[in-house]
């Protein structure tokens, strides 16, 4: 607990703050109480709340923090940005307590992420704002001049709302010739004023009198209130009325109907005849607020004439005049207290609400802050607070009416989205009441569900040769989940296959789970293809299931018949021989034949193209066994041949052929001579036309090839020429090692011999080759110029063909 002082214009104010309790319950909660002057503008500092409470400034930003308070309650406002609490509208303590001494106001700032909840009270100091004043602006007495001295006459009392040293203090009257002033204390602690009668009143000298009441308070400056008060003189009364009790207490419950009798108030007058008799009256002057009461002038009843509200007032303090005809008075102060009935539901307000819950939200996770009040007292005040214990929450006792709302069980979205809290509220009364309020709740989702196939195996057919990008098959799963967590996409799981071969036969649309062909399938290379789909979720981290999917490939009869039997070679077939003597059905040969499609499309039949009507030979249509059909005859050929088809049964069909050749002859020459001929010719004819396409292919080749090496060799010439005409470099005679510098002996150190190998046309050309010598020896002399000093010629030509050692020419 500390203390604050501060300077507050015009006038010094306390603040104190109290840290009365805190209790934690999935949040903090404490209470401060600050002390203001009433009369503050609005914009006035109660506080720096930031400070108090120990909450940075940026927290009460990020919490959004904001004031819970009642309707009729927005005295003060919270400015988040430098963490203080400001009034909001201007403070006038009377309008906002009355008379209730201490005056206060609350409310509660709720911090959210996490929630905080901080209760403030608010307490306002009275000044002296308000002055004394009187119900009327005029007071007739009626006196009789037979009244004594010290005879007392009622005025009331003037109202001053504030309290304290600031309310009303004392009376001052004016002349003071014949009365003077006697201050009386009620029960409450209240003071009205009697007026004394000092000295004895003459009416035949003064049958009227003027004067004038003045109410003054103690606060700094000193506030008045004035009244006048009119004395009429009367001819004599000499006894006032007198009551039974000074008090009358009684009771009453709210809501008692109209009419209903609270209480009798009483009072005689010893005086006989017309001064004997009492009639009541209410004390306006000293009631301040209005009263659910009225008073029967003759006989005193107080009766109900007005909507009791115990929650409104809980005591009623009235002032009962007795006057009788002589005009004495005298007056008595009846109490009344209200019985509280149970006649208020509790109410419950949201202090804070969170109205989406995750799925995988641990246990105690607070949903709400509930404020329940209930404007009863006592047991009918009282409440209590459950909700539906077959639900996955229950409630939570915090603060003094508040309550929080937390989680007691685990969720699970796919089972039950939303929940309908409702929250009962039951006072303890009799008999009791309640209140309810529903909390819809929604669970949000998490990635708790995998995607679901609706199928573990799917099988499709599809026939070979289909176009590339075909749809074969489609896949679907579903997720339990919703949004982004619910979103499948679909992928080719390849894993199993070896470098990801499936994907280079199968492509699987990722949205929508159809599968296409990327390529033409083909059924005698693949008949059965199975690969897997994946699904996965959009959801973090995303979840994923597989299914098989197994595809069938169709066949279709895309395959001709294969002929093994009897096979050709160098284009036609070995010769079957059948003797003339054979009898109806003898068999010749057999074709052999398969057709690598399947089913039907893979069904042969055999037939014998062009058969004639006077036909020897004839085909088994499934077994292609060929056999005589009659004897043979001497018109029929020696040598003949049958073309025999081979057909499959698919749609549409597919064929193959085979020649075959049949000599019809008794004797293996015989048949020998009818088809070697043939066949030599024909072989020997094919060969020669093979060689002589590669003659020509090779000496075409040559011929391009030694033309190319010509014209290279004659441009490199032509170019080492050009470029040696071009230059201006001077010649450097170059001499080969052994020969004699100018200044020698001109002679050669050795002895070179030459054997020339010619042709025997060698003579017919320009160029002349020496004979072979035993001895050449060449002189140079200083000129430089070659000389021969000794040597044999046949017909020495003028030009000598130049030799490098080894009878290479250069």
């Amino acid at each position: 607990m500390y203390k604050r002082e501060r300077e507050w214009s015009p006038c010094r104010w306390y603040a104190h703050i109290f840290i009365l309790s805190v209790l934690q319950i999935n949040g903090i909660w404490c209470q401060v109480r600050y002390t203001i002057p009433e009369e503050m503008v609005k914009g006035s500092l109660v506080g720096d709340v930031s400070k108090d409470l120990g909450v940075d400034i940026k927290r009460l930003r990020s919490g959004r923090a904001r004031i819970v308070t009642d309707d009729n309650n927005d005295c003060a406002e919270l400015n988040t940005d430098k963490g203080l609490l400001l009034v909001k509208r201007r403070i006038d303590r009377e309008e906002l307590c009355g008379q209730i001494s201490p005056c206060s106001f609350s409310f509660e700032i709720v911090l959210e992420n996490p929630m905080e909840l901080f209760s403030i009270t608010v307490e306002i100091t009275d000044i002296n704002d308000n002055a004394p004043s009187f119900a009327s602006k005029e007071i007739s007495l009626d006196i009789s001049e037979s009244e004594l001295p010290g005879a007392q006459f009622v005025l009331g009392s003037a109202v001053d709302p504030d309290v304290g040293i600031n309310t009303l203090q004392s009376y001052t009257l004016n002349p003071s010739t014949h009365f003077n002033l006697k201050e009386q204390m009620l029960a409450d602690g209240g003071k009205y004023v009697e007026m004394v009668l000092q000295s004895p009143l003459d009416r035949e000298q003064q049958s009227e009198m003027f004067l004038t009441l003045t109410a003054s308070d103690g606060g700094t400056p000193r506030r008045t209130g004035t009244v006048s008060i009119r004395v009429n003189i009367l001819d004599a009364n000499d006894n006032e009325p007198l009551f039974t009790q000074a008090v009358y207490k009684s009771t009453v419950q709210e809501n008692s109907p109209i009419g209903s009798l609270v209480t009798t108030v009483s009072a005689t007058d010893a005086d006989e005849g017309i001064y004997g008799q009492v009639s009541y009256f209410l004390d306006h002057l000293t009631q301040q607020n209005a009263i659910p009461f009225s008073l029967n002038r003759t006989n005193g009843e107080i009766k109900v004439s007005g909507l009791i509200d115990f929650e409104k007032s809980k005591q009623y303090q009235i002032n009962v005049i007795a006057k009788d005809v002589g005009g004495l008075s005298k007056s008595c102060k009846v109490i009344i207290e209200v019985i509280d009935v149970n006649d208020n539901s509790p109410i419950i307000g949201l202090t804070s609400f969170s109205n989406t819950v995750s799925e995988n939200s641990l246990i105690g996770t607070t949903v709400a802050i509930l404020n329940v009040r209930d404007l009863d007292s006592g047991k009918n005040g009282l409440v209590n607070c459950s909700i539906d214990v077959s639900l996955p929450f229950k409630i939570k006792s915090s603060l003094s009416n508040y309550y929080a709302l937390v989680t007691d069980g685990l969720f699970d979205r796919e089972v039950v989205a939303e929940y309908n809290v409702t929250v009962t509220a039951t006072d303890q009364g009799f008999p009791s009441l309640n209140h309810n309020k529903t909390l819809r709740i929604k669970i949000s989702d998490v990635n708790d569900n995998a995607p679901v196939f609706s199928k573990s195996m799917y099988i499709a057919h599809v026939s070979e040769n289909n176009e590339a990008g075909l749809s074969v098959a489609s896949v679907h799963a579903k997720d339990q989940d919703c949004d982004q967590n619910a979103r499948i996409s679909y992928y080719l799981d390849d894993s199993h296959v070896n470098e990801g071969a499936i994907s280079k036969l199968i492509s699987v649309n990722s949205e929508t789970g159809i599968i296409h062909a990327i390529k033409s399938f083909d059924y005698e290379q693949t008949k059965v293809l199975e690969f897997r789909i994946k699904a996965q979720d959009g959801g973090s981290p995303p979840l994923s299931s597989n299914a098989t999917v197994q595809m069938i490939i169709l066949d279709q009869n895309d395959n001709s018949p294969h002929i093994l039997y009897p096979m050709e070679k160098g284009g036609s077939v070995v010769a079957e021989i059948v003797p003339r003597s054979a009898d109806v059905g003898y068999l010749v040969t057999k074709v052999v034949a398969i057709d690598v499609d399947s089913g039907q499309n893979a069904w042969l039949s055999y037939k014998i193209h062009k058969a004639g009507d006077r036909a020897l030979f004839t085909v088994g249509a499934q077994n292609g066994e060929i056999r005589t059909v009659r004897q043979v005859t001497d018109k029929d050929a020696v040598k003949q041949k049958l073309t025999v088809v081979v057909e499959d049964n698919g749609q549409p069909s597919r064929s193959a052929t085979i020649s075959v050749n049949v000599a019809v002859a008794d004797s293996f020459p015989e048949v020998l001579s009818e088809f070697t001929d043939f066949t030599r010719d024909k072989d020997y004819n094919d060969n020669l036309t093979f060689f002589l396409v590669l003659a020509l292919a090779v000496v075409s080749f040559l011929f391009i090839s030694c033309l190319l090496v010509i014209i290279s060799v004659k441009i490199y010439r032509w170019r080492q020429s050009r470029i040696l005409c071009q230059s201006n470099l001077p010649v450097i005679p170059y001499y080969p090692p052994h020969y004699a510098d100018p200044g020698g002996t001109g002679t050669l150190k050795h002895v070179y011999n030459y054997e020339v190998c010619m042709t025997t046309d060698s003579r017919k050309s320009d160029v002349k080759y020496l004979r072979p010598v035993s001895q050449s020896l060449l002189s140079v002399d200083g000129g430089g110029t070659d000389t021969v000093t000794s040597a044999r010629r046949d017909n020495a030509p003028s030009k000598y063909s130049t030799l490098t050692p080894e009878g290479q020419e250069l």
